[in-house]
């Protein structure tokens, strides 16, 4: 069965495609799309499972494939690797009519985005994501880019894509530690605004875990349904869109404050969303029993709970540098409740710095 979702915005709205076997069916989905050629971005990892059959795939349909291959890790998602995709797509002589397609996890897409929306001033954009992460978060809503060492995604665009195509088999050759790392993103939707999910996932992460194919298709379902009815509120982060970073600036000052690659970007989600938790109970605003409910999902689905001893005043430096930074004040995405998440400026110092000693 394939389900869709739509991403409504306008004359750029986009079908998200999810099932079993997809990848085969490629030819179908880009039917009637103007395209003339096809570079498929992807890591020698995935490429090594994939690309043989993307390759066939859309030969079938007619689109000559141009493949490029990126260092895995997000260690590696830089201005010179966009640079290197820059470098293949003009040696291979694409042209306007062309199109760039992800193949990978969210390193992949971010920076295969990033450079159909500056090559030519902008191509066509498929994603084909192959992680939960990515099927859940990152190929959905536009964002795209590369870090920097100050700070993660802080070079970028919102660019859409054409569509995105979600074949859930690819989760069967998904590392166990990437599996649940996408868990984190999954169980955020619950945290910020479906307190159901977040119900149902406490009765199915084991089967989720257990990658019971209809439990995946599911949540993967609820999750994009929840993440097209933000961006098509808010595609440009102006208000409820920063919802959708639960816990990241949290996660993105580990990320940082670690190097990028060493916790998996799921991971440093998951300890900064149970400090978002435990930061929203010390301003009053969450009660101890969802803060252990909370905890307790994260400890099921093997993510932290904790993040690492950075010392407090390494993570308020880290999180100055990040995007949700307005005019000099930290912007926290927190929680009022379970399935109430809320965007909240001027926190006391002195309370963010509890939460992180």
């Amino acid at each position: 069965m394939i389900r869709i979702v739509n991403v409504a915005l306008g004359e750029r709205s986009y079908p998200i495609h999810i099932g079993e076997g997809l990848i085969d069916a490629l030819p179908e989905l880009l039917r009637g799309q103007a395209i003339s050629r096809i570079a498929v971005v992807s890591n020698p990892t995935v490429a090594g499972l994939y690309l043989v059959r993307v390759e066939n795939a859309l030969a079938q349909a007619g689109f000559p494939v141009v493949p490029i291959l990126i260092p895995d890790a997000e260690v590696h998602k830089t201005l010179a690797t966009w640079a290197h995709v820059h470098d293949r797509l003009l040696t291979a002589r694409l042209d306007r009519k062309s199109a760039v397609l992800a193949l990978g996890g969210g390193v992949v897409g971010d920076v295969a985005g990033f450079a159909a929306a500056t090559y030519q001033r902008g191509i066509a954009f498929i994603q084909v994501p192959t992680t939960l992460l990515a099927q859940v978060d990152s190929s959905v809503g536009g964002k795209t880019g590369v870090n920097h060492p100050l700070g993660k995604n802080m070079v970028g665009a919102f660019y859409q894509p054409k569509l995105v195509v979600i074949d859930t088999a690819t989760l069967a050759t998904l590392p166990e530690r990437e599996l649940r790392a996408g868990l984190a993103e999954v169980i955020k939707y619950g945290l910020i605004r479906d307190p159901d999910f977040f119900a149902w996932l406490e009765s199915n992460l084991r089967a989720l875990l257990a990658r019971d194919p209809e439990a995946l298709a599911h949540a993967i379902e609820v999750s994009c349904r929840h993440k097209a009815e933000v961006v098509a509120n808010d595609e440009t982060e102006q208000g409820e869109r920063a919802l959708l970073n639960l816990g990241h600036t949290f996660g993105h000052a580990i990320e940082a404050g670690l190097g990028y690659g060493t916790w998996l970007h799921g991971e440093a989600v998951a300890a900064g969303t149970v400090l978002a938790a435990r930061l929203s109970a010390r301003l009053g605003w969450l009660n101890e029993l969802d803060v252990d409910r909370i905890v307790k999902l994260f400890t099921v689905a093997g993510l932290p709970t904790q993040g690492p001893p950075l010392g407090a005043e390494r993570y308020l430096e880290l999180m100055s540098h990040d995007k949700k930074v307005v005019s000099g004040k930290l912007r926290l995405i927190l929680l009022q409740a379970i399935g109430n998440g809320i965007v909240a400026s001027d926190i006391p110092i002195d309370d963010v710095r509890e939460v992180l000693i």
